[in-house]
């Protein structure tokens, strides 16, 4: 299926990122480096044409102070929606990464062991997510600006341009940047931040 044109942002750095922390729906603020990222992403966004589309957040702390700093300044309206929120990861929620006791490598960037989400217990998990994150695409009626969090990226971008599951950790991640989607072709924005 064929989706309309988006613009990918996720939140900046938080203080829980900072320390190795899942998140999931639960919330920390953003650091002074992750307030520097969202600038960034705005500037990156201030130089876009972005006649028609709307704005669309996570309803979480971490998207909306995102949000308020990058895309505020240049759209009047962002709308939240709870189907862009992170993947839930259950009762590892607020535990560093390398105390789950699941063979973690602290070495890989968060992010980048993705099959790590699909073992969280009472998590959300890759299929729900994909499921959750295909009826909100399924749902947009025009281009969007959509500001959420690093699996949730991926997930939307992997549909959007027809990738499987298992292909998502080929996907760029990454905070501070923006990564443009349209006709099944991803571009990755970036800017200093």
């Amino acid at each position: 299926m064929a989706y309309p044109e988006l613009y990918v942002l996720r939140h900046g750095q938080t203080v829980w990122n900072a320390e190795g922390r899942l998140q999931g729906a639960l919330n920390s603020p953003l650091t002074e480096l992750g307030r520097a990222q969202a600038l960034a992403q705005g500037r990156i966004l201030a130089g876009l044409n972005l006649t028609g589309f709307q704005a669309i957040c996570s309803p979480l702390g971490r998207t909306i102070e995102t949000a308020g700093l990058a895309v505020a300044p240049i759209m009047e309206r962002i709308r939240t929606d709870d189907r862009l929120r992170e993947i839930e990861v259950g009762a590892w929620s607020g535990l560093q990464r390398d105390t789950l006791g699941v063979g973690y490598d602290p070495a890989d960037p968060p992010g980048e062991t993705l099959s790590l989400y699909d073992m969280a217990p009472e998590g959300e998990g890759l299929a729900r997510l994909e499921i959750r994150c295909r009826d909100f695409l399924d749902s947009l009626e025009g281009p969007a600006v959509l500001i959420t969090h690093g699996i949730t990226s991926r997930m939307l971008r992997a549909l959007c341009l027809g990738l499987v599951r298992e292909e998502l950790e080929t996907l760029p991640g990454g905070q501070g940047n923006v990564f443009h989607v349209k006709d099944g072709v991803q571009r990755e924005l970036r800017a200093e931040a």
